[in-house]
């Protein structure tokens, strides 16, 4: 399943995420932000079940903004669980 989800209180527009069937993560990316970091993120979190990578990144806080990308990335992960 494809999901995209667009963040809000950060740099990047816009993530895109690819959830198998079991609820772990075939592919993510970010459109904006800061695309070192972007980039890390979703290479780390390919290949790991949604679960664990909401675990992992929810609560992040960037420059006290109350979040950021990977902040971001839980959430949207939690709702395209809930599609599933």
């Amino acid at each position: 399943m494809k999901y995209s989800f667009t963040p809000r209180g950060v740099c990047s527009r816009q993530i895109l995420i690819e959830l198998d069937d079991d609820g772990v993560i075939k592919d993510c990316g970010f459109v904006g932000g800061c695309s070192g970091n972007t980039q890390g993120i979703s290479s780390l979190v390919k290949g790991m079940d949604a679960e664990e990578a909401i675990e992992r990144l929810k609560g992040i806080d960037c420059g006290g903004r109350g979040t950021s990308c990977p902040d971001q990335l839980a959430t949207a992960l939690e709702l395209a669980l809930e599609e599933i």
